[in-house]
């Protein structure tokens, strides 16, 4: 049975995204993901202008008067969203935690890819794949879908990247948008990446918090590593402890980025203290025009 909660929960986050989705989203969302080709539509008599190439000899026999075939793109695609559920993602220190954040980001992805009457799939990852939706249409999918991403439990706590794509290769043959929501708090997983990236046509967004990068002075901090299990105290007053974190932490990030970038692979960071909607946006606009 879905409990009240979960329901409130499901319908506030469809109303917080229409606006978006229905007025500033979906025209961007159309204009970067084309159809899998050209598909027949109807045969009409020629006119002055129209391709030789389209004339339909068999018909223009048939009806004595020359015909020609048109054709219209074929726009149906297979979205597939792919969260990372790992602990990591119960952090956020301002705004809101990168778990919620990834919850509204599937469910804008979703309600846009359904109001092209796309087909919609989900996959929820740890270090393991703890759930799969095939993928499906209509609205009432796409809500089963936002209730599994608000609602689900995560049995492991860890984060394999690698293995998650491998299982989303196996079960989805055809190629298909797929959706990476992840903070990347993971190992190994660039040639997974990609080999994914051939055979799909693949985004990744990635969820970071503030402090993630900068660790500001807090004095004295336990730390804890959600998906090691791994805690520590740590004197946040000192700037030499705050210059080596942040160093850290930025050198990571930097290497992510120039991963995606070196391999022209589509990545959007995304905080979880400012508005994603101007970067989303910004991000396929961006993207509709590096493929026309």
């Amino acid at each position: 049975m879905i409990n009240r909660e979960l329901l409130k929960k499901v319908k506030k986050i469809e109303l917080s995204t229409r606006h978006l989705v229905n007025e500033v989203f979906g025209g961007e969302y159309h204009s970067v993901f084309k159809g899998r080709g050209m598909e027949f539509a109807e045969v009409r008599e020629y006119t002055p202008g129209d391709e030789i190439r389209t004339i339909d000899w068999n018909v223009s026999a048939r009806m004595g008067t020359t015909h020609v075939k048109l054709f219209e793109e074929e726009r149906e695609l297979t979205v597939m969203i792919m969260v990372d559920a790992s602990a990591s993602g119960a952090f956020g220190t301002r705004g809101q935690m990168k778990r919620t954040l990834a919850a509204e980001l599937s469910a804008v992805l979703a309600f846009s890819a359904v109001k092209n009457n796309d087909k919609v799939g989900l996959i929820i990852f740890t270090d393991t794949v703890e759930k799969f939706i095939p993928p499906r249409k209509g609205r009432s999918h796409v809500l089963r879908v936002i209730r599994e991403v608000l609602n689900h439990e995560p049995s492991n706590q860890g984060t394999n990247i690698e293995s998650a794509l491998e299982f989303m290769n196996r079960v989805i043959r055809k190629r298909s948008v797929v959706f990476m929501i992840s903070d990347f708090l993971d190992k190994g997983f660039e040639k997974s990446v990609k080999q994914s990236s051939r055979r799909h046509d693949m985004l990744s967004f990635h969820l970071y918090d503030p402090w993630e990068l900068e660790l500001p002075a807090l004095g004295l901090v336990q730390m804890h590593d959600s998906e090691t299990g791994s805690t520590s105290l740590v004197n946040t007053n000192r700037a030499a402890v705050r210059k080596s974190f942040n160093e850290h932490s930025l050198k990571r990030f930097d290497e992510l980025k120039s991963f995606f970038k070196t391999n022209r692979l589509d990545y959007l960071p995304i905080r979880t203290d400012i508005p994603y909607v101007d970067p989303l946006i910004s991000f396929f606009r961006k993207r509709a025009m590096r493929r026309r």
